[in-house]
This record gives structure tokens, sequence and C-alpha cells, in this order.
């Protein structure tokens, strides 16, 4: 699967349809490992603001939104502009901590691996689950298919609008596009800023169709 821009999907979303956006905050400044607190405190810059602005226009007029965020200031910056962009006056966000941290199982070990290296950290827990030999002794991430099956779960028991939408981290979206679209990553292939995973139901909440999304001109960010 590839990535749709996010005009493009929303067209194809029908009146008697719901969305569940999971999607990764706009342009950050950059992170170093040394970072004590590893980026917390980054919020967006105005370009990432733009982006989020400009995603918030895809979105149809008719039918109300919900927004929830990781509580780390891009995060919540982004929904709140995806917000604005579609034309909601202040937009009310609700911060979820289980999206600053919904795949973490040890966080001792998933600070090693931020240090480390983040990229071929995660890379290598989704290479390990997808050859069935995960390790879970001390292992910093959860059991991949069935986190990301909960992921699904709170975000179709979260949301009660018609539009729906999670700002979160790409440490949370990649194992959902790995598991849901069989999507493939490495650190050299990751996915952009403002890109993510959007999920059709019906109204009834029943799934129709999950679609990777991106708000930029490619959802691969280049290195």
């Amino acid at each position: 699967m590839e990535f749709v821009h996010a005009s493009e999907f929303f067209k194809s979303v029908s009146a008697d349809e719901r969305v569940f956006l999971l999607i990764r905050h706009g342009e950050r400044r950059h992170i170093t490992p040394e970072d004590p607190d590893f980026g917390a405190h980054v919020g967006l810059t105005e370009r990432g603001r733009e982006q989020a602005l400009a995603l918030g226009k895809c979105i149809p007029a008719d039918g109300d939104m919900s927004f929830f965020s990781s509580p780390v200031g891009r995060c919540v910056e982004t929904a709140e502009n995806i917000g604005a962009g579609r034309g909601v006056e202040n937009p009310s966000v609700e911060k979820m901590d289980c999206l600053a941290e919904y795949f973490v199982q040890d966080y001792d070990e998933y600070t090693k691996v931020l240090r480390a290296g983040f990229y071929e950290g995660i890379c290598e827990w989704l290479k390990n689950e997808a050859a069935g030999n995960p390790r879970r002794d001390k292992e910093a991430f959860a059991p991949l298919a069935k986190r990301s099956d909960e992921m699904l779960a709170m975000m179709l028991e979260k949301g009660g609008a018609r539009f729906n939408i999670f700002a979160t981290h790409d440490a949370w979206i990649v194992p959902c596009l790995t598991h849901f679209c069989k999507m493939q990553f490495s650190p050299q292939r990751w996915m952009n800023y403002l890109t993510g995973m959007a999920v059709v139901t019906d109204v009834q909440k029943n799934v129709k169709r999950i679609v990777p999304v991106t708000g930029l001109d490619t959802g691969w960010l280049a290195f």
C-alpha cells in the first residue's frame, strides 16, 4: 500500500461514513539522543503549524469533530491547528497519556532504545515480530498484533464524531501501519510528518477500510 494525500482521501469518504485519523504531528525541530527529555519540550515549527492547518482544510465541512492527542505539546498543537484549518473555533483537545507511549512495555528498556538508536530499535522490534521471534523478556515494546488491535479498539471507543483526530508520534503509527497495512519501514525509509492511518467505518463503527494517509507531498521522510 502507498500513502494517499489527505485531499484525495477525504473526497472518497461518503456522508454516512466516519473517519478515525491517527496522525503524526507536524514538522518539529531536530531532536538528538542527548536531549534530557528526548524532545518532550519541542514544539512545532511555523511550517509544522501551516501543515496542520492545510490538512484541516481538506476535511469536509459537514459533520462534527473530536480531537485527541498525546500530552506532548507538538501533538496538541497539531490537533488544534487541524481543527482551526477545518474551521473549528477553539477546538477542545483531550490529552491522552497512552498516545505518548502506547506500545511501551518496559520503560527502562525503551529509554535505552531512545538513546541507542530510535529508528533502529523500532525496526528491529518490528522485524522480530514479523519473523515470529519476539523478545518478551525485558522487551521495550509490547506484542505488535495485540497492541495494534487495542489501539484501534481504543480509537473506535473514544471517537464519537464523524471526524476523529488522534495526534501522536511516529513511533506508534509505524507499528499500526506495519500491522494493518503491511507497510515496511527502515531507518532509511521512515514516515513523514503529518502522515498516518485513516480508519473508515460505518455509523455503527464497523471498520470498512484502513488507508495510509499523508497531509504532505509524500508520506516518506527524506534523510
